[in-house]
């Protein structure tokens, strides 16, 4: 038998047998929950497969069976709050992503090449096996990148209006928990993260945790330099005594500042970057129709 067949029907046993064990894990620990609590003998199987693959995942994929410690738990809590996830199961679908992505795209590719491109050398089969690897190693977290960059682009332009609605609050005589329990609603419907975000430092403040503690962590999720600096202009009025008001007030007069600098930046930068597009797209059409009727009139002096 073909050496290339042989791998390709083990690799594909041990994709059978790895969702086979997975699938037999999950309804082994269903039966189980039913053996335990018999009034819950009709809730058989999700007839939803999103969740009754969420529930494998949630089971399997575990930090302590593929190795991630408290540090490194910690490190992808943070950045899975930095990019939008405040699931409490978000490292777990974060591990079966990369799981996925390391293991399964480089053998798609190897299936699809043998099956599609059977006459590929060994050389270029290689290649692709290795982008192929290095796009699932590299490919979670350059997601997660862009999605904190697109939250943080987001969370920037929202944060003048948090500090506006907090002032108003705060000068109406609320104090600052109850400030901000009162813009959460306006803020979530601007940006559903930064609610969550202000939801989450509520709990937080609810639970015990000090006003300082809290907004310190509210910070960190958000990874902006506008809110840390936020943070200590109001924890140095907390402790100092001052008028909480009047530093609002100023820091976010100082924020619609910045806020329409980058605005006059990225408008200044426009002409810059249409450059490029006139020179290829319009420059070369406008070109044409200017030297066709000359190119026409050559023509038929030269036919003559």
């Amino acid at each position: 038998m073909d050496l290339n067949l042989i791998v390709i029907l083990t690799l594909a046993f041990l994709a059978v047998t790895g969702v086979s064990f997975a699938g037999a894990q999950f309804y082994l620990g269903r039966a189980q929950l039913k053996r335990r609590m018999p009034g819950t003998a009709g809730l058989g199987a999700p007839s939803n497969p999103v969740a009754g693959l969420g529930s494998i995942v949630v089971e399997n994929f575990t930090e302590a069976r593929f190795g991630v410690d408290t540090k490194l738990r910690q490190k992808l809590r943070r950045d899975l709050l930095r990019a939008g996830y405040f699931s409490n199961d978000a490292i777990r679908y974060y591990v079966f992503a990369r799981f996925c992505s390391v293991v399964v795209l480089p053998i798609s590719v190897f299936v699809l090449t043998r099956i599609f491109l059977p006459q590929t050398g060994i050389l270029l089969e290689t290649v692709m096996i290795s982008v192929a690897a290095i796009i699932g190693i590299l490919g979670p977290d350059a997601f997660l990148s862009r999605r904190q960059g697109k939250l943080m682009r987001e969370y920037r332009q929202i944060f003048p209006d948090l500090l506006d609605l907090l002032t108003v609050c705060v000068t109406a005589g609320l104090s600052l928990e109850a400030s901000f329990d009162r813009i959460r609603g306006q803020m979530g419907q601007r940006s559903r993260a930064l609610g969550q975000n202000l939801e989450l430092m509520g709990a937080e403040m609810r639970a015990g945790r000090s006003s300082s503690e809290a907004l310190s962590s509210f910070a960190d999720r958000l990874g902006l330099d506008e809110a840390a600096s936020f943070v200590v202009v109001l924890r140095h009025s907390l402790e100092l005594g001052g008028d909480v008001s009047d530093s609002l007030r100023v820091f976010s007069e100082e924020m619609r500042d910045k806020r329409m600098l980058r605005a006059e930046e990225t408008a200044n930068s426009l002409p810059v970057k249409m450059v490029l597009p006139l020179a290829l797209g319009i420059f070369p059409v406008i070109l044409e129709i200017v030297m066709l009727p000359v190119m026409l009139k050559l023509l038929s002096v030269f036919n003559r």
